[in-house]
């Protein structure tokens, strides 16, 4: 069975009523606001040494949070680095289903 959120006409793919909730969410900071420079690159387009800022906080963030952390990063329109967003692809499988 398919529920809908209250409120959810049902006529859309997506609720539109839940994207307007997502979007006046606020963001969580993990003390990176300086990453917020980093908006609108792509994951492709960092120097190692941006790279490393960003793996600077993945490593100082809980394992609990990092999906949270990488959440935040996309609703602020801000790419892991792609060496980083594997890094972080991996602990947070690690958090969902244990170590292998």
């Amino acid at each position: 069975m398919n529920e809908r959120p209250v409120g959810c006409c049902g006529q859309h793919a997506v609720c539109e009523k839940e994207l307007l909730r997502a979007a006046e969410t606020p963001i969580d900071y993990f003390d990176d606001e300086e990453l917020d420079r980093f908006r609108g690159r792509a994951a492709t387009d960092y120097t190692d040494e941006e790279a490393e800022e960003f793996r600077e906080v993945l490593y100082t963030t809980l394992a609990r949070e990092v999906e949270d952390w990488v959440r935040s990063l996309e609703s602020r329109g801000i790419e892991l680095p792609t060496a980083v967003r594997d890094e972080a692809l991996l602990i947070i499988g690690e958090q969902r289903f244990g170590s292998a």
